[in-house]
């Protein structure tokens, strides 16, 4: 049985740049590139992995920027001293037996969701997504491992639970009521995380919560029946695709760890 390490590519190198104190943007891309491409070399040394995937938003719009205009519009661009710096870390991350994968029109975790997913399904063994993206720790009810790399800990059924008040099958749902302000996804206006999880555990699911909604009198019965279609927008975008074209074989995948793939 093998292990496919599914690292969110842009999570490292994001938190580390942020992390930097450097003035110069350049030099300040140049030093979390450097640290970013120690990172990995951790990574895949200490999980020992059979297959490696290395994911990255490929940049531009998305699906979800077709489904909804005002996806991430909040969002500062990122650094061009970073953006310019990024297919040098591609390239000695290819050297390293590492496979990046940035595909057009959908985002890394999309990319992570489908590969672990099929990896699971059929069956090969361990599968270890490297990530701190919230939406991720969704796989985990799939059975997949998550990795937490800055802190050096790992995040089960327990952690979500005890993070986000859900187990991890109700995350993408508690997400839509919540909504996401990084992402600019409205969910339900004046909903937070407790009153999520609380509806999540009074009535099961989505779908239940809405069926509910009829009979609540409250000013949060009235919220729920006024912004349905907000609520079920905000999970389409939450939602991880699943059936993503990687154009990759696991052969393709498979590294050794002298670095050769």
């Amino acid at each position: 049985m093998g292990t496919l390490l599914a690292i969110d590519g842009l999570n490292i190198v994001r938190r580390i740049f942020e992390a930097g104190d450097e003035p110069d943007l350049a030099r300040k891309a140049d030093t979390a590139i450097r640290h970013a491409l120690s990172a990995f070399r951790k990574l895949r040394n200490l999980h020992q992995p059979t297959h490696v995937l290395a994911a990255f938003d490929f940049g531009g719009s998305t699906w979800r920027h077709a489904r909804y205009p005002a996806y991430r519009a909040n969002r500062s661009p990122m650094p061009t001293e970073l953006r310019d710096a990024l297919p040098g870390l591609h390239d000695e991350l290819a050297a390293l037996g590492l496979k990046v994968l940035a595909i057009p029109e959908v985002e890394a975790d999309d990319v992570i969701a489908t590969a672990v997913l099929r990896w699971l399904h059929e069956q090969r063994g361990e599968a270890i997504v490297v990530s701190t993206d919230k939406d991720l720790h969704s796989l985990i009810a799939h059975g997949a491992l998550l990795w937490d790399h800055f802190k050096n800990e790992w995040h089960d059924r327990a952690w979500v639970e005890h993070k986000f008040g859900v187990p991890p099958e109700l995350l993408p749902d508690l997400l839509a009521l919540t909504g996401d302000a990084a992402d600019n996804i409205p969910g339900v206006s004046k909903i937070g995380g407790k009153t999520a999880a609380r509806l999540l555990h009074s009535y099961g699911n989505l779908d239940k919560i809405m069926a509910g909604a009829g009979i609540l009198k409250d000013t949060l019965g009235e919220r729920l029946r006024k912004e349905r279609d907000l609520l079920y927008l905000s999970r389409e975008l939450v939602a991880l695709k699943t059936d993503v074209v990687l154009g990759v074989t696991w052969k393709m995948l498979a590294v050794e760890m002298n670095g050769t793939s």
